[in-house]
């Protein structure tokens, strides 16, 4: 008679670390880019230090939601005025392509070899 396979359990600990680390890891991947781009931000903040409603354009009804939120004409005007640059940096596309694919393959061969305990736990060796 085979015995009831029973998966091997991960510790509280090794839970916990796993949770933050990702955690981290998602967090990292979305402050690095606005980190990378506050120069940017900064330098036109700069140039939009003498907005007025008027100059931006805006209906009463936009000033008035943009009031809401907390923002003055040149806090607004930065936010308006700041295009998103979607020029693609070759160097960052192949770390990003290169990141992900190391990260299949790890993933495959973790996978494949847990696979493999598990097919010889349940069936044996054959």
């Amino acid at each position: 008679m085979k015995k009831n396979y029973v998966p091997p359990k991960q510790s509280w600990y090794g839970q916990v670390f796993d949770s933050i680390f990702i955690l981290a890891l998602v967090f990292a991947s979305l402050l690095i880019p606005l980190l990378m781009k506050s120069a940017d931000v900064v330098a036109t903040a700069g140039n939009a230090a003498k907005a007025t409603w008027e100059s931006l354009h805006l209906s009463a009804i936009e000033q008035a939601q943009w009031i809401k939120l907390g923002y003055d004409p040149e806090k607004t005007a930065a936010l308006i005025n700041t295009k998103f640059d979607y020029t693609i940096d070759p160097l960052w596309l192949g770390i990003t392509i290169l990141v992900i694919v190391g990260y299949f393959v790890f993933m495959l061969k973790v996978s494949d070899k847990e696979y493999r305990q598990v097919i010889a736990e349940k069936f044996g060796d054959k």
